[in-house]
């Protein structure tokens, strides 16, 4: 009998026993040849060259994968002695290049379990049974890798052998399989290769998504950071209809993180989520927390939150409540100033929808900060920027319609800006106090058509203060300051800096330090 013939009868063999005792097979392997000997490298290639029997044993490995660092099942014989996770990677490294077909159903499921690997090699520091058992397996495959780089590397033998070789060389270009070994950068580079992958291949995307969402519902704190940054960039991919309620669950849980990384990555979720009608609806719960958000000290935060709102109050079923209506046009109104253009627009545009969308018989709470926006809108219909300008302007004419202004209504539909503000300070005298204390800002816009509008309102509105020796003395120190040198002194910029201070004391109706008379102030004007 020639030594052929006996090999094939081995192959046979090994092939009839791995499809009629998977478990046992891959686990005794496993426990016998946890480094992969040439042995067990033999018979692990001779598996991966039938389609059936891969089917067979790829669930079992993944199961052992799945449970870090230690698994433990029970053979047929009772055997119950506990693998190692890291063999099931290094036996994936060996029969990967040997199986096509047979893969692609399970290539999610490998792909997540691969990624796992990556992350909890890297964020975790190995035990000392983790370390040997690798040591062992270097001097076996002489290799000179960690685990996490080993794991790197089969994670992209999978892709190549799923023909995703362009994946695997867009993440060398951009050094992401590096940042991949980093605990500080591993999400990124993940997103990174979410990206690079989501365009073209959908039908993986989405067994991947699938696979990340069980993952992140088990909240292992090693891992969660990682695959959220995966599956934001995929949740396109994921039925909504089936797993929505579930995935806003989850992303509303991050948006409570003390992890700014991970409410980054819930709110870049709920961005996509919010563009959903269906889901828009259920997001209405989240308003409290999407509030306090506006107030973030990071710029791309308040950004992503404004275009969560936006797109929720899109939705031509929702309307807002007299609690929700005001507390959110009061967030809105700081952001009108903002230095990036594109918040101030979508901050003009969210405070729009409030207005239009809040319930009928509940616009009285409202109307007290929409009477706030009057003074800033107007000074911004005079931005350098067009669309700023413009759509300041319309939210101008929109706030006086929505306070029933008739004659301020008029006045903006005829484009008579300035007697706008004549007609506001006339029908608001008593109101002009708290007008001067909201214009002071402007004084120091870097925008100088702002700050002479500023100059020319405080002018219109002394003729309002009498018997208000305190406004005006802040107006005439305001006045001076600004016109003493177009390059102000430190002295008179300490000044301004007491500007904002002053102007919120007399708005909350405080004591002043000092006052002085009104005929004093009336010379000090005149001098100004």
């Amino acid at each position: 009998m020639s030594q052929d013939t006996v090999n094939v009868w081995l192959k046979t063999d090994i092939l009839r026993l791995a499809e009629e005792q998977p478990a046992d097979v891959v686990l005794t392997l496993l426990r016998c040849a946890p480094t992969c000997d040439r042995a067990a490298a033999m018979i692990w290639r001779t598996i991966g060259s039938s389609s059936p029997t891969v089917e067979k044993v790829l669930p079992v490995l993944l199961c052992v994968m799945e449970n870090w660092p230690l698994h433990s099942m029970c053979t047929s014989d009772g055997d119950n002695e506990e693998v190692f996770a890291l063999a099931a990677t290094v036996v994936l490294r060996v029969i990967v290049p040997e199986c096509n077909k047979a893969m692609i159903p399970y290539s999610g499921q490998l792909f997540v379990a691969l990624l796992f690997h990556v992350v909890i090699t890297t964020q975790q520091i190995p035990s000392e049974e983790v370390a040997t058992f690798w040591r062992a397996c270097q001097e076996e495959h002489r290799l000179r890798c960690k685990p996490n780089r080993f794991a790197v590397q089969a994670m992209k033998a999978l892709l190549c052998q799923l023909q995703r070789d362009h994946v695997v060389l867009a993440l060398a270009r951009k050094r992401g399989s590096d940042m991949l070994l980093r605990a500080d950068t591993q999400h990124y580079a993940v997103g990174l290769l979410a990206r690079e992958m989501r365009g073209i291949f959908f039908a993986l995307c989405s067994l991947i998504a699938l696979q990340l969402f069980k993952w992140l519902r088990r909240e292992e704190p090693h891992c969660d950071l990682p695959f959220l940054a995966f599956l934001v960039e995929v949740l396109h991919c994921l039925d909504l209809n089936e797993c929505g309620d579930r995935v806003l669950e989850m992303m509303s849980r991050h948006l409570r993180s003390e992890c700014r990384e991970r409410r980054c990555l819930a709110l870049r979720g709920l961005v996509v989520l919010s563009k959903d009608p269906s889901m828009a609806r259920r997001m209405c719960r989240l308003s409290p927390r999407l509030l306090e958000l506006l107030g973030d000290a990071q710029e791309y935060v308040v950004s992503m939150t404004l275009s969560v709102l936006t797109n929720i109050l899109e939705n031509e079923h929702i309307l807002i409540s007299s609690t929700t209506a005001p507390k959110l046009a009061e967030a809105l109104l700081p952001l009108f100033d903002h230095d990036d253009v594109h918040m101030q627009l979508l901050s003009l545009d969210l405070f729009f929808k409030v207005m239009d969308l809040v319930v009928d018989k509940e616009k009285k709470p409202l109307k007290r900060i929409v009477r706030q926006s009057l003074l800033p809108l107007f000074f911004h219909c005079h931005n350098k920027n067009e669309c700023v300008a413009e759509a300041s302007r319309e939210l101008l004419l929109c706030a006086a319609t929505f306070l029933k202004r008739k004659k301020l209504k008029r006045l903006l539909e005829r484009k008579k800006m300035w007697k706008f503000t004549e007609c506001l300070l006339a029908e608001d005298r008593n109101r002009a106090a708290k007008y001067l204390c909201r214009a002071l800002p402007y004084l120091q816009s870097p925008q100088e058509p702002l700050r002479e509008a500023a100059v020319r309102f405080m002018g219109m509105a002394r003729r309002y203060l009498k018997g208000q020796p305190d406004e005006l003395h802040l107006l005439t120190q305001a006045l001076q300051t600004w016109r003493q040198d177009a390059r102000p002194s430190c002295s008179n910029l300490k000044n301004q800096a007491q500007f904002p201070r002053r102007a919120k004391e007399l708005s909350s109706s405080s004591e002043s330090s000092e006052s002085v008379s009104q005929e004093q102030h009336q010379e000090a004007l005149k001098r100004a």
